[in-house]
């Protein structure tokens, strides 16, 4: 039997992938809540972490009545 494919971290979004969730996971970063006391600079300097995981990042958090940190 396979092993589900199992993603993503917490409430972020299955559109990131697989590298993105797991690197900010490692970052201590597992929730939209958290992602958004980051800036976008902040996050882009966590491996697998890049613009096409920012748009997705920032949509999602809209969705939620949130958005990334100033700076």
């Amino acid at each position: 039997m396979a092993t589900p494919d199992v993603r993503p971290v917490g409430d972020l979004p299955n559109e990131m992938g697989k590298t993105a969730p797991r690197e900010l996971q490692r970052a201590g970063i597992d929730s939209l809540a958290k992602v958004s006391e980051h800036s976008e600079k902040e996050l882009l300097t966590i491996h697998g972490v890049g613009p096409k995981s920012i748009r997705i990042l920032r949509a999602a958090l809209a969705d939620r009545g949130l958005a990334l940190r100033d700076g």
